[in-house]
């Protein structure tokens, strides 16, 4: 069988959850809501109790920028608190992130394989849009969550708070800080993959007055379950000294070190899965009549032992904090931070079928190509904001307004297969990593290339009436973007250079830009509010990347205008059950403009245009005493609504890939005295691999990537105040789907299969 074609989608799941979301949310209105008043009315008699904190609910986000609460916040913002995903045993980014919807990861393009957080939300890139306490975080690493008190996501256009960016918004990582309180906390954890990780978090007041220091440790070794060779280990300590605790001038210096030594897995061949096609096998075979395509098992390794992924990361920051007076703070964040990466994976790509045992599966082999990356990325960066609230003309203003000057970097050398040499094919069902593999060498290639931008910005929410809110806010950036690469001169090229000579190229960009946000919120009551809100960001060549391009065919071309993105949602938010529950929905449409197509001649004109439609659903915190979730839901109706028109490779009307129509999230925890279950479920709608509208299912390989639900579970028992055991059960049912994918539909990475972790976690 040369394919298996891919099933259809199953409708109806998306439109149900929905349903019933929007049908429940009026019964707890109203529920929530205060009886009127009248004569008739008995006297009101209150019941005090001991009060139980909705651990999940978060009441606003850690930036100084987001001067409002979350209900009164005009755009989507999830946070998701550590209560949450301690709860999940998460230990990375991507772990957490799961626990909002509309998020999908990729696998790389189709030569290379990605590494690190490498995430897609609400149909666009947004590897380049991750931030620590505000600032953003650079490097294709996988980012622990070992020192994280809540992470944001705030979807759409994000321009007025991090300046240059995409069009789905950011994902910032709140720090553990350092407090008055002395605590200790750690966690030992064991699990399937040979998982083994220790955590402590202590917390201790000092003998100066009103300073504190916090130290968290992490140390991890472990495999993959259901994955040979692979591996995953880190170290990490964290510190944060605090001096001046609640007085008017704080100082908090912070620390981070973080140290992975790890075997990266560069992927399964997708033979045999769902919608799998090999042009090779039908030349084979050319009337399908050659043996089954069958999956290989998803315990096999295809690289080599020797394979690593060595990452080392430093960050240090200053923080100063003084209130003028009640309604007066200033801020000044400085931090320098440094990461390297350098690894060497091999990845699988075609298959081959040997002609005189073409007939015998076990002679069947896979390519491969070994890969590599020697990369350093740095930052310098300085943040002042000045929150303030004033009267001014008779209205209330909330100001939120600040400078930024900083410098990012990103230095790559080249490390490839010698040239002419190339790597050994794998056996495709027993592959050996005993093989001889082709070593990586330096080429003498680099890329070299840094942003350094000055910005000033000023955000305002105005009280216009009792229950009016006006917000506005705008950002004025200059940046410089320079890129110095040094080439090594190719065969395929005019032969007025010898091939092997060193050729360097210089390129440079400078711009001022431009972005803005306007909300308008209206509060029916002081726990609801229903919004309507624009905003903007703009996303020059080179803006995440660092590499400019002279090619007319690059979107990093210089000459070329920003990429543009705009927002229009309307949502409302709402706190129920006396601050225990917060629910939220918004529809949306968020669109990209200025993308870089082909038109129906072949030349390359920056007039594309991706739209994304929707509606998003979140509801977290205690419906119930005993009860605490998690959930939300996103319906996306993702399109190229201006794309290429070139015969051979049209876009324009498909649908943007990797961009799920539905997705939805779900977890739950039911608590009794001493005894805790916790259980999950999360569905990830089929998405499209290509934004290619002309390619064809019966002649490309995985051209959608099946839809899937996960289920997962936790117990917890409180052997007494001190000590808790902790089962995590992952996937219950088994499903085998396909986590990630490559742009070209040859290799994947497997979900996570059937799994256990168990811990004991402990706190004083």
């Amino acid at each position: 069988m040369a394919y298996i074609q891919a099933k259809k989608h199953k409708t109806g799941a998306g439109s149900a959850i929905a349903s019933a979301l929007l049908l429940a949310l009026p019964a707890v209105v109203m529920a929530d809501a205060e009886p009127t008043k009248n004569s008739g009315q008995l006297q009101e008699v209150k019941v005090t109790a001991d009060a139980i904190e909705a651990e999940f609910i978060a009441e606003k986000a850690s930036s100084p920028k987001q001067t409002q609460k979350l209900v009164d916040t005009p755009q989507t913002l999830v946070v998701v608190k550590k209560e949450l995903f301690k709860q999940q045993a998460a230990t990375t980014l991507s772990d957490t992130l799961r626990n909002t919807p509309g998020i999908t990861m990729l696998m790389g393009e189709n030569g290379n394989t990605a590494t690190g957080d490498s995430i897609f939300m609400r149909g666009f890139d947004t590897q380049g849009s991750i931030y620590v306490d505000g600032i953003r975080d650079l490097g294709t690493i996988s980012r622990d969550v070992f020192n994280t008190d809540q992470v944001e996501i705030a979807k759409g256009p994000a321009g007025v708070d991090n300046g240059r960016s995409t069009s789905s918004g950011y994902v910032n990582m709140g720090t553990k800080m350092a407090g008055l309180e002395d605590f200790t906390s750690g966690s030992a954890v064991v699990g399937s993959g040979s998982h083994k990780r220790l955590t402590a978090d202590v917390n201790r007041s000092l003998n100066i007055e009103n300073a504190a220091i916090r130290v968290n440790l992490l140390r991890q070794d472990s495999g993959v379950p259901n994955r040979d060779v692979v591996e995953n280990n880190s170290t990490g300590i964290a510190t944060s000294l605090a001096f001046g605790l609640n007085t008017n001038t704080r100082t908090t210096l912070n620390l981070l070190h973080m140290q992975q030594d790890n075997i990266q897995d560069g992927g399964l061949p997708t033979a045999g899965l769902e919608g799998f096609y090999s042009s090779t096998y039908v030349a084979a075979f050319p009337q399908n009549n050659g043996p089954v395509i069958a999956p290989v098992d998803r315990r096999n390794f295809y690289g080599s032992k020797s394979d690593f992924d060595h990452v080392m990361a430093n960050m240090l920051t200053l923080r100063l904090e003084h209130d003028f007076s009640d309604n007066v703070t200033l801020t000044n964040t400085s931090r320098y931070g440094v990461s390297t990466q350098d690894y060497e994976l091999t990845g699988v790509n075609a298959l081959a079928f040997p002609a005189a045992t073409k007939n015998d599966p076990s002679t069947w082999t896979v390519s491969r190509s070994r890969q590599g990356k020697d990369q350093k990325n740095q930052i310098l960066i300085n943040q002042s904001n000045l929150t303030a609230k004033l009267n001014l003309a008779g209205l209330q203003h909330t100001l939120a307004s600040g400078v930024e000057f900083s410098y990012e970097s990103q230095l790559n050398y080249t490390k490839a297969m010698p040239t002419g040499s190339s790597q050994v094919a794998a056996n495709l069902y027993n592959p050996s990593a005993s093989d001889v593999f082709t070593p990586l060498v330096l080429t003498g290639a680099k890329a070299e290339g840094s942003t350094d931008t000055a910005a000033i910005y000023v955000l305002d929410t105005i009280d216009i009436a009792p229950q009016w809110q006006l917000s506005a806010g705008v950002r004025a950036e200059h940046y410089n973007t320079t890129t110095d690469n040094i080439s090594i001169q190719g065969t395929a090229t005019p032969q007025t250079i010898p091939v092997g000579t060193k050729v360097g190229t210089h390129e440079r960009a400078s711009d001022n830009l431009l972005s803005y946000k306007v909300g308008l919120n209206y509060k029916p009551t002081a726990d609801g509010s229903v919004y309507l809100s624009y905003a903007t960001s703009q996303l020059p060549p080179g803006g995440t990347s660092f590499q400019l391009s002279n090619a007319a065919t690059n979107q990093n071309n210089p000459a070329l205008e920003p990429q543009k993105g705009i927002n229009l949602e309307l949502g409302t938010k709402w706190n129920l059950l006396n601050q225990k529950l917060f629910a939220t929905a918004a529809v949306f449409e968020s669109v990209n403009k200025n993308e870089l197509v082909r038109d129906d001649v072949n030349t390359y004109v920056p007039v594309g245009e991706k739209t994304v439609k929707g509606a998003e659903f979140g509801l977290v915190g205690m419906p119930l005493d005993n009860l605490e979730l998690s959930a939300g839901l996103a319906l996306l109706d993702p399109k190229i609504t201006r794309g290429s028109l070139y015969s051979t490779s049209p876009t324009h009307g498909a649908a943007i890939q990797w961009t799920p129509k539905t997705t939805f999230t779900l977890w739950a925890n039911y608590k009794l005295e001493k005894l805790s279950f916790g259980g999950g479920a999360r569905y990830m709608d089929s998405v499209a691999r290509s934004n290619n509208a002309a390619i064809n299912p019966a002649t490309a390989s995985v051209v959608t990537v099946p839809d899937y639900w996960v289920m997962d579970a936790m117990a917890a028992y409180e052997i007494n105040p001190t000590v808790t055991v902790q089962l995590n059960l992952y996937n219950l049912l088994d499903e085998e789907y396909v986590a990630s994918l490559n742009n070209g539909g040859s290799r994947y990475h497997q979900g996570t299969p059937r799994s256990a972790k168990l811990g004991v976690n402990v706190a004083f």
